[in-house]
């Protein structure tokens, strides 16, 4: 098996993680000495929505996201989702900054019928616009850092993706930390700091914080011994529901059935694979079986 055979995530039933940064808790108690413990509570709620909307749209397309650390500026989901198509991989970025509209959105339209709800929801429904416009940024580990990346990947490829959105990263967070110097003579606004802190370390190689593409080399479970799974499907099963069959750690083969019970071949793990790099996720396996 190749060192850099692509994995993929663990089922979608399997249980999301949540771990605590420990700057997160820092934060908490710089807001509660500040009299402003609600707008944090609020606005970490409000952050988890957007990376469960990421999570959720990542499941749409079969994949998993399933470890959420609650950080100083408000939360990071992170996973698996090598394979991801450009387009999709897109639409996960921008699924959680559209959570985040869409409740502000739905607060003010419950302004507009009920305005006496308006000291109850104004917080929550500023925190979430306000999330969803920082995330469409263009810097990167932003989700419309993402969404640039991807657009320049598509056209000049990944290396000038790479530059592109980092020097963008250190463009914003330059930018945000001279508003933070200007702050100091003004109105001392630490969230400034943090946020331009969070850009920088993007930028400079921070982005495994987040969800992420990686490659998995298991030459050394290959030493003591790795699992092999078969998991027979029938031709007319799609790649989709074929990756979520894949596990971390275990080495998958497939046994492909016709219609009518009777066997057609069998594929290997990086068979599949070579399957993901050009087919459509929701084609049959039979159509890429017949076109190799």
């Amino acid at each position: 098996m190749s060192g850099t055979s692509r994995r993929f995530l663990k089922k979608s039933q399997e249980r999301m993680r949540f771990a605590v940064h420990p700057l997160f808790l820092l934060f908490g108690v710089y807001y509660a000495f500040t009299g402003r413990i609600f707008l944090f509570l609020v606005t970490t709620l409000v952050a988890l929505m957007h990376e469960f909307g990421h999570a959720a749209m990542a499941a749409r397309y079969g994949y998993r996201l399933n470890r959420v650390v609650l950080m100083p500026y408000g939360a990071l989901v992170s996973g698996d989702i090598e394979g991801i198509g450009l387009k999709e991989e897109i639409a996960v970025a921008l699924a959680g900054p559209l959570v985040n509209a869409v409740t502000a959105l739905l607060f003010v339209a419950l302004w507009w019928f009920i305005p006496d709800a308006y000291p109850y929801t104004d917080v929550a429904a500023y925190a979430s616009g306000a999330i969803a416009a920082v995330n469409l940024l263009p810097a990167y580990p932003l989700d419309g850092g993402r969404v640039f990346y991807c657009l320049v990947e598509k056209k000049w490829g990944a290396k000038a993706a790479s530059r592109a959105a980092r020097g963008a990263g250190l463009l914003f967070g330059t930018a945000l930390f001279a508003l933070f110097v200007y702050s100091c003579f003004v109105s001392l606004n630490p969230t400034v700091l943090f946020f331009a802190a969070f850009l920088f370390a993007g930028a400079l190689g921070g982005g495994g914080a987040a969800y992420v593409r990686i490659r998995v080399d298991y030459s050394r479970e290959m030493k003591r011994g790795l699992e092999v799974r078969r998991v027979a499907v029938r031709e007319d099963c799609t790649l989709k529901k074929m990756l979520s069959f894949l596990r971390r750690g275990r080495y998958t083969e497939f046994i492909v059935y016709d219609g009518e019970g009777g066997f057609l071949c069998e594929l290997s793990e990086e068979d599949f694979v070579k399957m993901l790099e050009n087919a459509p996720l929701y084609s049959p396996v039979s159509l890429q079986i017949h076109r190799q």
